[in-house]
């Protein structure tokens, strides 16, 4: 089984769920080039409020660029083009609210996210997305927390930072 993609789940929910942070889908015609995609090919990109992808993107790849979004300065968001930046604070922070974006589509999940995120080649102290996320991202969650991305239960508020 590889990893899921943007044609193996309800786009409508997907979406649904990114227009909660301001972020518009704008899909791509097969074989065509992402606009805005950092690591090319199929991966999905980010140009202003807009993320970019093709059914043939990995649905790990649109969650984790819409959890940039989220957690990227107002600044930053107003010239985004491609390159979302950050610090590794920042990225963890990323990998975590991804993981939790999973959570709120139909048939995707945490697990699903963590076993594509390692399929992927996404690397953590402790070998694997799962460890990292239940043994050793509180300072993540803290971050999220702290910018009120993620509620005191660790939901999305789905505020952007």
């Amino acid at each position: 089984m590889g990893v899921l993609l943007v044609s193996g789940i309800d786009r409508v929910a997907l979406a649904q769920l990114l227009a909660r942070y301001g972020l518009r889908i704008s899909l791509v015609a097969p074989e065509e080039a992402i606009p805005g995609s950092y690591w090319g090919e199929r991966e999905a990109g980010l140009l202003g409020g807009g993320i970019f992808l093709r059914l043939d993107t990995p649905v790990h790849s649109v969650l984790h660029e819409a959890a940039h979004f989220a957690c990227m300065t107002a600044e930053r968001r107003t010239g985004l083009d491609t390159d979302a930046g950050g610090d590794h604070a920042e990225e963890s922070a990323v990998c975590y609210l991804q993981i939790t974006l999973a959570e709120q589509l139909p048939n995707v999940g945490r697990a699903r996210m963590f076993r594509d995120m390692d399929d992927w080649g996404y690397s953590f102290r402790l070998g694997s997305a799962s460890a990292w996320f239940l043994e050793d991202a509180q300072d993540a969650r803290r971050w999220l927390a702290e910018r009120s991305i993620l509620d005191h239960e660790g939901r999305p508020t789905f505020l952007c930072r």
